[in-house]
């Protein structure tokens, strides 16, 4: 992968776990809205281009919301796979506070250290996040 990519895992890395959790939480009720139609609503002609059938229909919903929690699943794992290359410890407390979607400047404030080391810290992480990353990439590419 390259150093962009990993940027954007890293910055969407909380909130893709806490969308993947609800995702999964919701995707357990059998759905709102499908039963049929009564009355005149149900004698009117359907629009052209999808089934009248509601549970058809809510198949496909959450079919294409697996394929997204899969698409999230990928990304994180990139990460998740790649923790053991960081060996500094303020790049490690660094990494801890980006995954759980704090800002540089808060991580500055909480370790005593400016914005721009910070910055420089996250570029070190991402450069290490980067090495050897090829087959992965290859996989991510694919399920994306």
């Amino acid at each position: 992968m390259n150093k962009k990519e990993i940027e954007n895992i890293l910055k969407d890395y909380h909130w893709m776990i806490n969308s993947i959790k609800i995702l999964n939480s919701s995707l357990i009720d059998a759905g709102e809205g499908l039963t049929a139609q009564y009355g005149d609503e149900a004698g009117m002609p359907k629009p052209k281009g999808m089934t009248g059938d509601p549970v058809y229909r809510e198949a496909i919903r959450r079919e294409k919301r697996y394929q997204v929690i899969s698409k999230y699943k990928a990304k994180i794992s990139v990460i998740q796979g790649r923790l053991h290359l960081i060996k500094d410890d303020r790049e490690l407390e660094v990494l801890h506070w980006l995954l759980e979607g704090k800002s540089y400047r808060w991580i500055g404030a909480h370790m005593g250290l400016s914005f721009s080391h910070i910055k420089r810290l996250r570029d070190s992480i991402v450069e290490q996040l980067c090495q050897n990353s090829s087959d992965e990439c290859k996989r991510i590419r694919r399920i994306c």
